[in-house]
Formats: C-alpha cells, sequence, structure tokens
C-alpha cells in the first residue's frame, strides 16, 4: 500500500473507524475516502456502487456498523440483523466488482459460540450455539466473515476478516441504552462522582453531550435537582452507589481501539488474506472479572460510594476471551496496559 493510494474508510465517525483514520493519519496516507451513514446509505446496493464507481477506492477499511451494548443487541434485533448484513454484502460484492486490492473487514468476538472453549480460537467458529442477548449481531458478523472468504476462494480477492475483542476509546458512545460496556460503566460512576458532590451544572452539561437513552431525555427537568436525582438512579448513578447489572462474576477482555487500529494498519500493510486464514483474533489473550474490573474504575475515577449488583439482569455470556496465539505470529501484539488505557480513557471523557 503506497501512500498516494485511495484508502476508504467505511464508517469513518465510528469508534474503530476514527481510530483508524487517526493512525492511518499518523503513518501519513494523505488520499482518504471517509464515509459512513451521512454519506452514503449502505444498505443500497446502488448507492455503494455508485459510490465506488465514481471514487474507485483501492483500498478498504469495513468499519461501518450498527453497534451496541446488550440492552441494543437484545432489544433491536431485526435492525441489527438487516443493517450489519446489507452493509457487508454491499460494500464486500461491490468491493470485488470494481477490483480493490485489499480489504479490512472489522467483525466482533461475539461471533463465537456462547459455550466456546476458553480462550477461544479461530476455528471454534460455527461450533456451538450463539450468546442469545446479541446473536443478530453474531449472525450478521459470520456472514460476512464468509463472503469474505467465499469471495477470496472464487474470486482471488484479498479480502481479510479481523475479529476484535471488546472496545473502548476516544469517539466512544455515552448513550446508556446502547453503549458498549466500558463507556457505560465509566460514566455511570462519573455521574454518581457528580451527584455526591451535587455538581448540578456538571450534570446538566453531561446530560446535553450525551444522550442517556429510555426517552429519559425528554421526561428528566435539568433545572430540578430532584428530577436529576430520579433520572440518574434510573441509569443506575446515586450519591452513595453505583448498580451494576449482573452479579459482575462474568469476565470481559477489552482493547483500546488505538490498538485495534494499529493491528488493522499492520495487518493492511504487511500480510495477504494466506497469511491470515478465514479470519484472526485481534486480542491481548487476557481478560478480567467485571467486579474487578468495576473495583478499577471506581478507583481511576475516584468515587467514593458502593458497588451494587442487580442480578435480575442478564450476565452475557460467561467469558469471551480470544485466543491470541495467531496474531502474534504474525508479529503483531497490542501496546496498551488496560490501566493505562482506561485512566487515558477517562481523563479524555472527563474534559471533553
Amino acid at each position: 500500500m503506497e501512500k498516494a493510494d485511495k484508502i476508504l474508510v467505511a464508517g469513518y465517525t465510528g469508534l474503530v473507524g476514527s481510530a483508524i483514520v487517526r493512525r492511518l493519519q499518523k503513518a501519513r496516507y494523505d488520499n482518504l475516502l471517509l464515509k459512513d451513514h451521512r454519506d452514503v446509505n449502505m444498505t443500497r446496493q446502488a448507492e455503494v456502487e455508485e459510490l465506488f464507481k465514481k471514487e474507485r477506492p483501492e483500498y478498504v477499511f469495513l468499519a461501518a456498523a450498527k453497534v451496541g451494548g446488550i440492552m441494543a443487541n437484545s432489544t433491536y434485533t431485526a435492525d441489527f440483523i438487516y443493517i450489519n448484513m446489507m452493509i457487508a454484502a454491499n460494500i464486500i460484492h461491490t468491493a470485488y466488482k470494481t477490483g480493490v486490492k485489499k480489504l479490512i473487514n472489522l467483525g466482533s468476538s461475539c461471533i463465537y459460540p456462547r459455550l466456546a472453549p476458553q480462550p477461544m480460537r479461530e476455528d471454534s467458529l460455527l461450533t456451538g450455539l450463539l450468546e442469545p442477548t446479541n446473536e443478530a449481531y453474531a449472525i450478521a458478523k459470520i456472514a460476512a466473515i464468509k463472503l469474505c472468504h467465499y469471495y477470496n476462494q472464487q474470486y482471488g480477492m484479498n479480502f481479510i476478516s479481523v475479529m476484535p475483542t471488546n472496545q473502548y476509546g476516544i469517539g466512544d458512545n455515552f448513550n446508556m441504552e446502547t453503549a458498549h460496556l466500558l463507556p457505560m460503566v465509566i460514566r455511570r460512576f462519573h455521574l454518581a462522582n457528580l451527584l455526591r458532590k451535587e455538581d448540578w451544572n456538571g450534570i446538566r452539561g453531561n446530560i446535553r453531550r450525551n444522550k442517556l437513552g429510555w426517552n429519559l431525555d425528554t421526561e428528566v427537568k435539568l433545572d430540578d435537582p430532584v428530577s436529576l436525582e430520579k433520572t440518574l438512579a434510573a441509569v443506575g448513578a446515586f450519591k452513595d452507589k453505583v448498580v451494576m447489572w449482573g452479579d459482575g462474576s462474568v469476565y470481559r477482555e477489552l482493547m483500546c481501539s488505538d490498538d485495534l487500529a494499529d493491528a488493522c494498519l499492520f495487518l493492511m500493510e504487511n500480510k495477504d488474506c494466506k497469511d491470515i486464514g478465514e479470519h484472526v483474533n485481534v486480542t491481548s489473550g487476557m481478560d478480567i472479572q467485571l467486579n474487578s474490573l468495576f473495583e478499577m474504575v471506581k478507583k481511576i475515577t475516584g468515587f467514593e460510594g458502593s458497588i451494587v449488583y442487580d442480578t435480575s439482569k442478564p450476565n452475557g455470556m460467561p467469558r469471551k476471551l480470544m485466543d491470541a496465539t495467531k496474531i502474534l505470529s504474525l508479529g503483531w501484539a497490542p501496546k496498551i496496559s488496560l490501566e493505562q488505557g482506561i485512566r487515558d480513557f477517562y481523563s479524555w471523557y472527563a474534559g471533553a
């Protein structure tokens, strides 16, 4: 890949897409084609084909997707399977039709069976039942992997699928209804801190910057401390405690999006699909129990209250640790530790 080659980053405003853009710019790639849902409806084949025929990208990072946490995944199931399948089918097929040299397809660790042996190896795909709370999203991502695989097999394309672990980082979504794990947890502690200090202006500013979700934004009276306190209680933030879903016993692995972007560029510049196989995990191979993660976030945010668990809510998959053997053998490893990554992430969020 040459510095002047035209590179499409589909979904460039999202968490992963924006990290990929930062990494490309750092590496002095200056012919970037940046598109998201505001520029082109990627669920429409005609619009995608028009974009590719007009712009002729040579390399593609497919980071466009409808994403969300456990609540969003289990609530908007039809949206998650339809939108993600259509985006993948349209971009992958059109990349083939227009002769794209290489494509990186971003997937998710949720493709693996709920009870897959830990750590989850790439060959665990389709060996068991999926986690019900994110099955729709997982099926769409599995379809994208298979699309890339079969286009490589039948047409000799160079499409690479990468499966990242749970991501966090600059540009993350903090909507309490649709956010992924870490931003939701950080925001809950941050709001509880503001509430403990009775920093009503800070709470108002936070709600104005990021929606709370569940129609709470339209119900809250921003000038009324009682209404603010009641609203924050609905998202698990109190003066003396934060409430977390489940029992804290499950394990999750988290990775900073800047590490994932670095891995994607490494693969794009140095590896071909024949080196990867059907897909490759992008992971550190280390996870953390959620109760320990929550304690770490509590310490980093400086919250002095307690952590309470709502065991009426689901835990999700018992464990989602991916095997890092393949990506490490290819010559790449993550650089950002979890604690340092969370410290940097919270510093960015609190100062935003």
